[in-house]
């Protein structure tokens, strides 16, 4: 039998990698708050971001692989959750059983992988053929210009508030659910289920601030 075979194992290995990809969005969100407050310390730090070979050759794959890893378990718990609902209940209510945002994670985390698409596109695949092709790893101010630059278009920030507004939903149960999942139940839970759902409103409530910082400070200048 295979090490995620069993239901609570593949559980486990999906909660563990959820946590780790919001300790990666907390640090994301930090970075990029500095391009509204402080556009040098925003340069300084993604230079330092995108040029420690750590971070670009041991951690960023290990970013990639734990996205992937996540969504895919997510699809595969998703299947076999719906696969072991054999006998459907007309009285089933799903809305008074279960919260909105639990019932369709699927649906939350499959446009936030859509989003994460998009952000690749506008940020990582221009950062390394800037780095590896064009070969300027050296342009360390180039940063802020770039990232005001995208969020000129209208088109753009409407997807970015979008996909946020879904993320804070996937988060909302997510995150404390992640817990949850690897057995952390003593007196701190109702604490840390507070701190989970604060995190889902503030942190991509943040980000869409940023988005919209920017643009309406292109509109305005």
């Amino acid at each position: 039998m295979g090490l995620l075979s069993s239901s609570i194992a593949r559980k486990v290995a999906m909660a563990l990698s959820g946590l780790f990809l919001v300790f990666f969005l907390a640090q994301h969100f930090v970075i990029n708050f500095t391009s509204v407050i402080a556009p040098d310390t925003f340069n300084s730090w993604s230079h330092f971001m995108g040029t420690n070979g750590l971070i670009q050759f041991v951690l960023q794959p290990i970013l990639i692989f734990g996205v992937v890893f996540h969504f895919v378990m997510g699809f595969v718990l998703e299947m076999k959750n719906r696969n072991a609902r054999a006998v459907k209940y007309a009285s089933y209510k799903g809305s008074a059983n279960a919260s909105w945002a639990s019932r369709n994670m699927i649906i939350s985390g499959m446009v936030v992988l859509a989003f994460l698409g998009l952000h690749f596109y506008d940020f990582w695949i221009p950062e390394i053929v800037h780095k590896y092709i064009e070969s300027h790893p050296e342009d360390s101010m180039r940063y802020y210009a770039e990232t005001v630059h995208k969020f000129e278009s209208h088109t753009r920030v409407i997807m970015y508030v979008v996909a946020f507004i879904l993320l804070a939903v996937h988060l909302w149960h997510g995150f404390s659910s992640a817990f949850q999942s690897v057995g952390f139940n003593n007196k701190y839970s109702k604490g840390l289920k507070g701190f989970t759902k604060a995190f889902a409103i503030v942190i991509p409530a943040g980000f869409i601030f940023i988005a919209l910082y920017h643009h309406i400070n292109h509109l305005i200048h």
